[in-house]
């Protein structure tokens, strides 16, 4: 299966870039190319991530495959472990499943194959990924995931948010949002164990405030399209919901739509990530009214140390809780 890799640059043996190589088909001068890049190849090695050369006897490799490159949050907490990895002269190679779990089987199969000295996994199917994870523990390659947990295979530290207080926020700011009392929904991604922590936080904290009813858990996949068809599927089949909590912002801008087109605005909307664009749409007043705020850089950077301590021997927490947090419109425009 082709994997979404960076472009290779060789600019090794005095060749420059290849494609200029390529297209000279001519004369001794395609002789020395041809051979120039066999040299490249060589020194270099075919890598799509980085197209840098191969580690050093003493360079650590790890293997990182994350859910997605497409998101936000996703290239924040990639910035966050190339930075890290950069001060610590580790060498990543960077993928990403793009929400399909046999992407990630055959991306650990990989690094499994390179023989990468780590492995960091935020899947799309925390279940789903403990066959791969299996094969790396095989294989005696430690694994460590970030942001999402994997619920089977041997994983050294999950490094995340602490989902479960982001839910509690999320919780008891909708409560305050709607007065203490009303019914609720959930636009939810059960098979996430991250989504199931955010998910029973605000679970706990709604049970502080016994008039709140939770009166329906659609699915939404994490995606708008979905999640907003799960709120077409919430407005009719509970017409009095007052709040809604969006396990994240993908999830509350595809409600928001949804809102907005059926000029239900007097509904309380909560999402989770923070990401530019919910901001924009919780200070210009819609019905978004709040987001848990993540810090995926952290998470990046926290998760890169977390694998070097276990490089020096040190045996890391099995779970490291990265500090969450909840904007509003009063807090973007004391931002501003």
């Amino acid at each position: 299966m082709p994997f979404k890799r960076r472009t290779i640059v060789l600019k090794e043996a005095g060749c420059g870039p290849v494609a200029p190589c390529l297209m000279r088909t001519l004369g001794s001068a395609s002789l020395r190319c041809t051979g120039a890049i066999l040299a490249c190849l060589l020194l270099v090695g075919i890598d799509g991530c980085t197209g840098k050369k191969p580690a050093t006897a003493t360079q650590k490799v790890i293997g990182v495959s994350l859910l997605t490159e497409q998101h936000p949050f996703y290239r924040e907490l990639e910035r966050g472990l190339l930075d890290a990895a950069r001060v610590r002269n580790l060498r990543l190679l960077i993928h990403a499943g793009e929400w399909d779990l046999s992407r990630h089987h055959a991306q650990i199969e990989d690094f499994i194959v390179q023989r990468v000295n780590a492995i960091v996994v935020a899947p799309n199917d925390s279940k789903g990924i403990g066959p791969a994870i299996d094969k790396a523990n095989a294989a005696g390659i430690p694994v460590f995931t970030t942001d999402i947990a994997a619920s089977a295979g041997k994983v050294v530290s999950h490094i995340a948010s602490d989902n479960r207080a982001g839910g509690r926020l999320a919780g008891e700011f909708l409560a305050k949002q709607i007065g203490g009392e009303g019914q609720v929904a959930i636009i939810d991604q059960p098979y996430i164990q991250s989504v199931q922590e955010r998910v029973a936080g605000f679970d706990e904290a709604l049970r502080k405030s016994p008039q709140i009813t939770i009166v329906a858990r659609l699915n939404g996949d994490g995606v708008r399209d979905r999640a907003a068809n799960a709120a077409e599927d919430l407005l009719q089949g509970h017409p009095g919901v007052k709040g809604i909590f969006a396990i994240n912002d993908d999830s509350a801008l595809g409600t928001l739509s949804v809102l907005e087109s059926h000029r239900r605005l007097n509904i309380v909307l909560v999402g989770y990530d923070a990401t530019d664009e919910a901001r924009a749409a919780i200070h210009r007043g819609s019905p978004l009214k709040g987001a848990v705020v993540q810090d995926p850089y952290a998470m990046g950077r926290t998760t890169v140390e977390t694998i070097v301590k276990y490089f020096q021997g040190e045996i890391p927490p099995a779970f490291i809780p990265i500090p969450v947090d909840i904007i509003d419109r009063s807090k973007l425009t004391e931002r501003r």
